[in-house]
């Protein structure tokens, strides 16, 4: 897929609401093998997490991200782009926003999980900046009950 010029002017940045939940998963489960489950993005929200959703002009969910705001670090817990605007340079604004969404809020670097097995998305953090500081083991579901490790990366604001 070639990477697409998007005229940021035309999409629709704005905070997750309620109404945004069922676009929301229906994104995640179309894009993760484990996704999060409902209930997960309804305590998110309840929790008052910074919640994002970018929409095209004409309202289909191009993708999503939740941050969690924790003494002087935020916690990227969930950024997601749908599977046919990939490589369009959408997690990178994402990841931008994200990385805003922090920095006007005090914090001092912004930590995120991402599975071994997720090449893709761990060039991307990499590239972008994020630098790997750990590993939980045993942290992601994986298939056949199986467990897997997750990469703990960090990006200093």
């Amino acid at each position: 897929m070639t990477a697409q010029v998007w005229d940021l002017a035309r999409l629709n940045y704005e905070p997750m609401r309620k109404a945004d939940l069922a676009d929301v998963f229906a994104l995640e489960q179309s894009v993760y093998p484990h996704p999060w489950s409902m209930a997960n993005f309804e305590d998110s929200l309840s929790s008052h997490y910074e919640a994002w959703v970018l929409r095209d002009r004409d309202g289909d969910l191009l993708g999503y991200f939740l941050l969690m705001a924790a003494v002087d670090e935020a916690h990227l817990l969930n950024v997601a782009v749908s599977a046919e605007r990939q490589g369009q340079g959408l997690g990178r604004f994402l990841l931008n926003q994200s990385v805003a969404c922090a920095r006007g809020l005090g914090m001092e670097s912004v930590l995120l999980e991402v599975r071994p097995s997720n090449t893709r998305a761990l060039e991307i953090y990499e590239r972008y900046g994020f630098k790997q500081i750990g590993r939980r083991r045993g942290y992601y579901p994986a298939a056949d009950g199986q467990r897997e490790d997750a990469i703990v990366m960090r990006f200093g604001i």
